[in-house]
């Protein structure tokens, strides 16, 4: 079994990691996220190729390509039940099966994306996914997260130091200057037609 550098890699690599995946594969939930991508995309244009950042078995990346038809889609994801279904979605040669801090690539891709992960993410490892965004991506970087001014540790289904909220977008900005907001917005888990769970997302350009 691989060894994990953080008790946070190991929570979503074993047991919580499978049980996440049953509460989270639904024609409804595909159907909100393409109402979602479809706004926090329109500024885009087309995308033909995309990276999510903890895809797990791929109910993002599957509205994305409902959007792009011809993008090429990829995915980093750690735990092995998830990646094995991703595999079947975007192919096998797409998935880079293991933690985010070991994943490296040479190959830029249109649009870096990361939903409900940088949440999770231990305080002290953010700068080396905020690196491994702005590495990553030739052109957009999509940030959909809770978000807090301030960085807060809130408990996670009974779990303690599993959940951050924080202004994840504004961090990874300061820290490249060469990143700028494009749009933002708010979906609230109450909304009537396509909720999401009370996400902000905020879109950032890459200037070359």
């Amino acid at each position: 079994m691989e060894r994990y550098s953080t008790p946070q890699e190991e929570f979503w690599a074993g047991d919580f990691g499978n049980q996440y995946i049953g509460r989270n594969e639904s024609a409804e939930l595909l159907a909100s996220n393409l109402s979602f991508f479809s706004k926090a995309l329109s500024q885009t244009g087309k995308i033909f190729s995309c990276l999510e950042f903890g895809a797990n078995i791929g109910m993002n990346l599957k509205a994305i390509k409902l959007l792009y038809p011809e993008a090429t889609l990829k995915g980093i994801e750690i735990n092995s039940i998830a990646a094995h279904i991703l595999a079947q979605t975007i192919g096998a040669e797409n998935v880079f099966e293991g933690s985010i801090y070991n994943y490296s690539s040479d190959n830029q891709v249109d649009l870096v994306l990361i939903k409900g992960v940088l949440i999770h993410i231990p305080p002290e490892k953010l700068d080396i996914v905020y690196d491994k965004h702005f590495t990553s991506t030739k052109k957009y970087i999509l940030i959909c997260e809770y978000y807090n001014p301030s960085p807060v540790t809130i408990s996670y289904r009974g779990h303690t130091d599993r959940l951050f909220k924080r202004d994840f977008a504004g961090e990874m900005m300061s820290m490249h200057n060469n990143l700028r907001l494009i749009d933002y917005g708010f979906v609230y888990k109450r909304d009537i037609a396509f909720p999401q769970d009370d996400i902000t997302w905020f879109l950032l350009e890459k200037s070359m």
